[in-house]
């Protein structure tokens, strides 16, 4: 199957350092543990939702092939978080890493928490409210169409509001804000 996933950052940690390498070692851990990164994106850098105070996130998606289903490609992806030192405590809190599913293909799937597995949903209930979401995920799956809207990624980008989000760049380019407020 092929999953797109979501990675974002906006704490530093001493093993890996700044965000944006913390990143780059979460997705050769999923390479490792999981399946293929068959693309990625560029990493970009934005505000939280909701703003606040926090540094601001670096975030990215990858196109994933993987055998695992959804509720044990979770599983593994919230072992990854736990093992790059994610500790959860209150809703959006700042985080050293936070690795979602975004989508598989076009499948629609949604699965109750239980005792052994925590719950899901796909697509990712607000990733058409994010542009640190579908602007990565456009440059991985441009022709992607969310199954519930029947919306092209182009369309859900060009209906987002003003977010402040920007490309990370190296040192010798420069990039201008798509959704600058």
């Amino acid at each position: 199957m092929l999953y797109f996933i979501g990675l974002g950052s906006n704490l530093e940690n001493s093993r890996f350092g700044s965000s944006k390498s913390l990143l780059e070692a979460a997705v050769r851990q999923l390479c490792g543990e999981i399946g293929t990164v068959v693309k990625k994106s560029q990493w970009y850098e934005s505000e939280p939702i909701p703003v606040s105070d926090q540094p601001w996130f670096v975030n990215g998606v990858v196109a994933l092939e993987s055998e695992l289903s959804p509720q044990a490609l979770l599983l593994k992806t919230l072992e990854i978080e736990v093992e790059f030192g994610r500790v959860r405590t209150i809703e959006n809190a700042a985080r050293t890493l936070d690795i979602d599913i975004i989508a598989c293909d076009q499948i629609v799937f949604s699965a109750e928490a239980d005792d052994n597995d925590p719950a899901i949903t796909l697509p990712h209930p607000r990733m058409h409210e994010r542009a640190f979401v579908l602007l990565p995920m456009a440059e991985v799956a441009p022709d992607w169409v969310h199954p519930h809207t029947k919306k092209p990624i182009s369309a859900l980008i060009a209906n987002l509001p003003p977010q402040n989000i920007r490309i990370v760049q190296s040192e010798e380019k420069d990039s201008d804000n798509p959704l600058a407020k």
